[in-house]
């Protein structure tokens, strides 16, 4: 059953956008050396004549780099007060997030993230855990206990070639988990940041 989206998702149309984000991963594995200059030029005319997910996500997916899951991974504590982790910053590869009283909001908009899976354990308790996403990820849940406060996902199943896999586990807690994408204020605000 589960067969039919995947391969339904993989024959929708690639926008502008698609195809850039290729592009722009295409040119910095050739600038650190991943591959060289004629299997850029052969990729990225593949990339700009792609019609279809389908198309794009082989030129990737040898590309994108695995980091292996050193040291400690990041704690971010809700306690009383509450925590945020937005703006610039590196995603690494496993996350614990515990909502306390003041919960926990994690924001990967601007995070620089080269992992093709994040590891994101929550404890919702009763602040809960809000999560905001990039466009583009995927955001799979099927380990993740719902709780009293259960989980909204309100993030899209339309995924950008090479984008990352957040794997949420633990428990929503009395607070719950929100999973969803940038509002359109964010939205704004991020592109004023960019230009």
């Amino acid at each position: 059953m589960t067969a039919e989206p995947a391969r339904s998702a993989a024959r929708m149309r690639a926008s502008d956008a698609d195809r850039e984000a290729v592009v722009e991963q295409l040119r910095e594995a050739a600038a650190e050396g991943r591959i060289d200059m004629d299997e850029l030029d052969t990729r990225l005319g593949q990339a700009l004549s792609a019609k279809t997910y389908a198309e794009l996500a082989p030129l990737t997916e040898d590309l994108v780099p695995i980091e292996v899951a050193t040291g400690e991974p990041l704690v971010l504590k809700g306690g009383v007060h509450g925590m945020i982790r937005a703006g610039v910053w590196k995603v690494p590869p496993v996350i614990r997030a515990q909502g306390g009283i003041g919960g926990v909001r994690i924001d990967f908009t601007r995070a620089e993230c080269r992992l093709r899976e994040i590891s994101l354990e929550v404890r919702g308790e009763m602040g809960g855990v809000k999560i905001v996403v990039p466009e583009g990820w995927t955001v799979e849940s099927d380990s993740l206990d719902r709780g009293i406060g259960g989980l909204k996902d309100k993030t899209t199943e339309e995924r950008t070639p090479g984008a990352p896999t957040l794997r949420l586990s633990g428990s929503c807690g009395m607070g719950g988990v929100l999973v969803r994408h940038p509002n359109f204020r964010e939205r704004r605000k991020l592109r004023g940041i960019e230009s």
